[in-house]
């Protein structure tokens, strides 16, 4: 990749940085390892998706003087976009570069551009309800952004972006308690340090509602090599012979109960390292993640096991899982991870 080429790269994780700080500062300011760990991850996906693929032809130092300005660059991808609209990553791009700019109305019409061409990327969806919210007075989320967001927890539940800010609209609406319910599955998500300020800020809501406080989750017990006490839902975990060299080094196991029927968001989850199995795991109320819905409240639930090479809780391509099995939340239930999430 010559220099020019490398040149734009870095510029465009510059401007990445930059945007996303910007249109993330709700998120800075209550969560700032999340909001962290959200501009670090974007950006490296830029800059490789740019590698990659490539610079749209109209900033390819092949054929164009490297642009000086901001200004200049976003003039040479207008052009070469209204040469080839049909360029996903070069709408998104556009809009991105119109925040750095200060213009949210342009950005809101990039991301609806890009949109056209993807309806059902979910972080497209969240990115374009953010534009919108930008653009509108009080940076508030009209009902369009509103749905945007809906649809991209419905196509992805644990997307965390999407639920945040569904959260935050939700509190802009004079929905405290809604906000609340969509924020707390993300507490079985995110790490240690990042749950204390969304803690803080689901009670805000809570109390807005006039609802209690979250109760503090009991910490569950420590693994034994024993074998499993008594009481709760105890699972085997299995894995299918030709998958067994298919597990990622590293990799974690994901053991989850929902509400059978339900929502998708967990009842009971834990997550161990992805190694020695069998594997005999008990969940119980010290598992839940929700302290509105306790494993022991439910007589039946679907439980699942999977595999994650990336150790994030939302199942990507590549995972691998088991079906879902029907079961007591009382009962036994095996579970064999044969098949590989496509």
């Amino acid at each position: 990749m010559g220099g020019a080429m490398w040149g734009f790269v870095i510029a465009g994780l510059v401007l990445a940085v930059l945007t996303l700080a910007y249109v993330l500062r709700p998120l800075w300011r209550t969560r700032r390892i999340a909001g962290i760990a959200v501009i670090a991850g974007l950006t490296l996906a830029t800059g490789l998706a740019y590698v990659a693929i490539g610079t749209p032809a109209a900033l390819d130092s092949a054929q164009r003087e490297m642009p000086r300005t901001l200004d200049d660059a976003i003039a040479k991808l207008e052009a070469e976009l209204q040469r080839d609209p049909n360029q996903v990553e070069g709408w998104r791009l556009l809009g991105r570069a119109y925040v750095a700019q200060g213009n949210a109305a342009k950005a809101a019409h990039a991301l609806a551009r890009a949109l056209k061409l993807a309806p059902d990327d979910p972080e497209l969806l969240t990115e374009g309800a953010e534009m919108r919210a930008l653009a509108a007075p009080e940076r508030r989320f009209d009902a369009e952004g509103v749905a945007m967001l809906r649809r991209a927890i419905e196509l992805q539940p644990m997307h965390q972006r999407a639920r945040w800010f569904l959260g935050i609209a939700q509190r802009q609406a004079s929905q405290p308690a809604e906000a609340a319910r969509t924020w707390e599955p993300l507490l079985t998500v995110v790490d240690a340090a990042a749950a204390v300020p969304l803690r803080a800020q689901i009670d805000a809501a809570r109390a807005e509602a006039g609802l209690p406080p979250l109760p503090v989750a009991p910490k569950a017990p420590a693994a034994s090599a024993q074998a499993p006490s008594s009481g709760g839902l105890k699972v085997k975990v299995t894995i299918a012979p030709e998958l067994t060299a298919k597990v990622p080094p590293n990799a974690t196991l994901f053991v989850i109960a929902r509400q059978a029927g339900g929502p998708p968001m967990p009842v009971a989850v834990e997550k161990l390292r992805a190694s020695g199995f069998p594997r005999d795991i008990v969940l119980d109320d010290g598992d839940s993640p929700m302290p509105t819905m306790k494993l022991s409240q439910l007589d039946q639930v679907e439980v699942l096991a999977r595999i994650s090479a990336s150790g994030d809780a939302t199942p990507k391509p590549g995972d691998l899982e088991t079906k879902p099995t029907s079961s007591d939340t009382s009962g036994n239930v095996e579970l064999v991870i044969d098949s590989v999430r496509p």
